[in-house]
């Protein structure tokens, strides 16, 4: 993360910069190479701004967007200068300057090859496809429940006796319930699958509207008592609102396929063996 002095108020998004000029008063088309200042013989190129304005740009929400551009100036007039002086004192040849350079070149090779190779091989027509094949035969519902949660199976048991003798479920739950809908009389308002820890999911939706289980239900927050209260389809969603985690899913998939490729063509020897030992148990 660069530090920065903040003489002057400033602001930018995160998004790429290299095509506009930012925060000046009329917006226009800048090329990656013009160049907007010189510190000795060095050069700040519209594209330095950009990168810059991708490293410091959530450090910089906060102000106004006409002096982005001038905040970004600020950031690597600075960089350029302390690197020029660093480069006087002979800190570029130490050992531990060298690895840090060249973890940062891995680093921005393989976001270069990840973009190239996989990112950018996404289409429209993939993302449509993704969405067919995930939402083909869509029949999804959820349920509005309410639950009380106690400590132990035993209080569990016998809150499931009182309801079975007639008592009201929401007063029950909010006189008997540990958990944070309690005062709610337990409500937990309206839920999908995936929503919840998978015993408490399996349970509540096995039953049938104005169900309640018969059977305490152990989860890692202790015993169960849940009634449903509702159930009704799901809609299908919009392909606007999955297309991003469509999109995040078919990434994840082509990075396993290309990274299983490369580890074929390149062995992998760990020589560290508590680490060998720790992926071997992966």
């Amino acid at each position: 993360m660069f530090h920065f002095s903040m003489r002057r108020p400033a602001r930018l998004l995160l998004v790429p910069a290299l095509a506009l000029t930012l925060g000046s008063t009329a917006i226009h088309a800048a090329e990656p190479d013009d160049v907007v200042a010189k510190v000795g013989d060095a050069e700040i190129t519209e594209a330095d701004l950009a990168y810059a304005a991708q490293d410091v740009g959530a450090d910089l929400q906060k102000f106004p967007p006409t002096q982005w551009r001038s905040i970004l100036l600020d950031v690597l007039v600075d960089m350029e200068l302390f690197a020029q002086a660093a480069e006087k004192d002979g800190l570029g040849e130490s050992d531990d300057v060298k690895r840090q350079l060249n973890f940062l070149k891995l680093k921005v090779l393989r976001n270069a090859y990840l973009k190239d190779k996989i990112d950018s091989t996404i289409s429209p027509d993939d993302l449509k496809a993704a969405y067919e094949k995930e939402y083909a035969d869509f029949s999804g519902e959820e349920i509005s429940a309410r639950h009380i949660l106690v400590k132990d199976k035993a209080e569990a048991e016998e809150i499931i006796k009182q309801l079975e003798d007639g008592a009201d479920f929401a007063e029950l739950a909010k006189e008997k319930s540990t958990g944070p809908s309690g005062p709610k009389g337990g409500e937990l308002g309206y839920f999908s699958k995936g929503q919840m820890v998978p015993e408490f999911e399996t349970a509540a939706f096995a039953l049938d509207k104005g169900g309640i289980t018969k059977e305490p239900v152990q989860t890692q927050f202790g015993w169960h008592v849940i009634k449903v209260e509702d159930k009704r389809p799901l809609e299908k969603p919009k392909f606007e609102d999955v297309a991003a985690k469509l999109r995040q899913q078919l990434i994840r998939e082509r990075y396993e396929t290309v990274m299983a490729e490369l580890k074929a063509e390149t062995p992998v020897e760990i020589l560290d063996e508590t680490l060998a030992k720790q992926q071997d148990a992966k």
